[in-house]
């Protein structure tokens, strides 16, 4: 039995391929250049931007790779694997939502703080429960981050909790940045969403090792 399917690995692989060879090629496309230190990605996807649909793709595949993986990774706990498909959702409505040519837009504001936050959080909530095995599972640690003895367990959920925190530190940097308009807004947001991006993958690969 295995404990991840293939095609969950393969949408954990493909969403950071999506977002960073969305911005790479989506910053290419823009003439004269484009600052990737002070340019959010959202403006590579905004109404007026060069070859707007590239970017735009880029999100769309990154919020459906991360639908598919949350629907594979079964060890999880379901309220882990539903903030990972929420910040998958919220992600396909950043899309959705556009910046204009000028201003801003409160739904894609509204839409990407959803996304930054849940793909945050999500290793939080993913350890499974000290209960028995579930039905239809093998018995053993394997499908338990944390193991089966109570010690194991604690420092499993402590390695979790670990990995939101190393999720949320470059998210508050960005958010740093957006408040104060500081001049590595677009860094501080590509390492965020970087970040979030690899995690999943790491995630359902170090699972599929079990």
């Amino acid at each position: 039995m295995r404990v991840v399917p293939p095609w969950a690995l393969l949408s954990a692989g493909a969403a950071p391929v999506f977002l960073v060879g969305g911005w790479l090629l989506g910053a290419a496309r823009q003439p004269g250049g484009f600052d990737q230190v002070s340019g959010t990605i959202s403006a590579l996807a905004a109404v007026g931007a060069a070859d707007r649909w590239i970017m735009t793709l880029g999100l769309v595949g990154f919020g459906l790779c991360h639908c598919v993986t949350a629907a594979g990774l079964r060890p999880l706990a379901v309220g882990g694997r539903a903030l990972l498909a929420l910040g998958g959702v919220a992600t396909l409505a950043v899309a959705a939502f556009p910046l204009p040519a000028d201003g801003g837009s409160a739904p894609h504001a509204l839409a990407a703080a959803v996304a930054f936050g849940a793909l945050a959080v999500w290793p939080a909530f993913a350890p499974a429960g000290t209960g028995g095995p579930r039905a239809g599972r093998p018995r053993g640690d394997a499908l338990r981050p944390g193991g089966g003895h109570p010690a194991h367990h604690t420092h499993g959920r402590a390695a979790w909790a670990a990995l939101a925190v190393g999720l949320l530190v470059p998210v508050a940097w960005f958010a740093i940045e957006l408040a104060t308009g500081g001049e590595r807004i677009g860094l501080a947001e590509r390492v965020a969403a970087g970040a979030e991006a690899l995690c999943p993958a790491l995630v359902a690969g170090w699972l599929s090792r079990r």
